[in-house]
């Protein structure tokens, strides 16, 4: 391991006390909740958070895609998020003329992808979600992207998300590890995906984790691997064979960039980096320096690789991009052991009940 990795270690050890502060706070304020002195509201249509306990790096972003696209065939889709970075406040519902800096780079991918889905975003969900059914009285399904922690929505499914590589279980309390919020909040679940897993991950190994997980009965657990796409151009969307490359250089901005490396050891020869911090908002000045990296690249077959999270939040250079090969790298959740079917059958299950138990 390198020098700054056990720096960092060390550094978090030395935070210790404050986790065991923050660990009380959040314990406290969900007692609180538990014992309704703090209110929570409730909607008359179904609610679908996908959540995590963790800061960042779970894979909310490719599991609300998931849902969406499942859920858009049948139903009146909306999402809400945050809107984390974002250069506005309040709320706000994403349309023709949006741009990322306006509803922030996740909801902005959204949009861009399900054109037909409403995107909305808001820092206070208690008071977006009707502003958003007046704007989209259709609605019939709402999507709370990264609401676990919210508690002042009760959803109807709540789908937590944890990582094969950094599970809740062995994590502690920020800031000396990255828990935000308490361990025991896993049991308001009703689904819980473990992300990230080796793509071969076995039977014995899959029954350890259920485990350790312990689900209680009305609990389902399923597992997912992440899977890529094939790379397509940022403003062209012409597809791309990573294979063809010589060499690539890796632009990314993402809590965890490290399933994407590991990508990238498997099916390119050789790669650099820039490497910013997750929901990095990206400058003219960023571009220069990335242009410049890419020009020091000896290779002739050379491409600059960036995530979708990244795209849309560089995109908005429009044709200081055309002249480099700059693509797109996309990532979707596989569900493992061939559960697929049954996940989905559970989500679309949820939201079809939920109609007809209104009727």
């Amino acid at each position: 391991m390198p020098f700054n990795f056990y720096l960092l270690r060390g550094l978090r050890l030395l935070l210790f006390p404050f986790s065991l502060v923050y660990g009380l706070a959040v314990y406290v304020r969900n007692r609180l909740y538990d014992w309704q002195w703090f209110k929570s509201a409730s909607f008359n249509l179904p609610m679908i958070c996908v959540g995590n306990l963790s800061v960042g790096g779970t894979g909310k972003s490719p599991m609300t895609e998931m849902l969406t696209d499942w859920l858009r065939q049948d139903f009146k889709v909306a999402t809400l998020s945050r809107g984390y970075k974002r250069k506005t406040k309040g709320y706000l519902l994403a349309d023709a003329t949006t741009t990322a800096l306006e509803i922030g780079g996740e909801p902005m991918q959204f949009h861009l992808k399900f054109p037909e889905v409403a995107v909305a975003v808001g820092e206070e969900r208690l008071e977006a979600i009707p502003q958003l059914l007046h704007d989209r009285p259709e609605t019939q399904v709402v999507i709370l992207d990264d609401a676990f922690q919210h508690r002042r929505v009760v959803a109807g499914m709540n789908i937590l998300l944890t990582e094969y590589g950094n599970p809740y279980w062995y994590d502690w309390y920020l800031p000396s590890g990255d828990l935000r919020d308490d361990k025991r909040s896993a049991a308001r679940a009703q689904v819980i995906v473990v992300t990230k897993c080796p793509p071969d991950l076995g039977i014995e190994q899959r029954n350890t984790l259920l485990q350790r997980i312990k689900p209680l009965p009305h609990q389902k657990v399923f597992f997912s691997s992440l899977q890529y796409g094939s790379p397509y151009h940022i403003l062209t969307g012409k597809t791309y064979d990573l294979q063809a490359a010589s060499e690539i250089l890796l632009v990314c901005g993402i809590a965890n960039p490290a399933p994407l490396k590991q990508h990238l050891d498997q099916q390119a020869g050789t790669y650099d980096e820039i490497c910013y911090n997750d929901h990095h908002i990206f400058s003219i000045d960023d571009l220069q320096q990335i242009r410049h990296k890419f020009d020091e690249l000896e290779s002739v077959d050379k491409i600059i690789l960036t995530t979708e999270k990244d795209a849309v939040r560089l995109v908005k250079f429009g044709s200081e991009l055309n002249n480099l090969p700059f693509y797109v790298q996309p990532v979707r959740h596989q569900v493992l052991f061939g559960d697929e079917e049954k996940f989905r059958s559970l989500v679309t299950g949820y939201v079809s009940g939920f109609a007809k138990a209104k009727n």
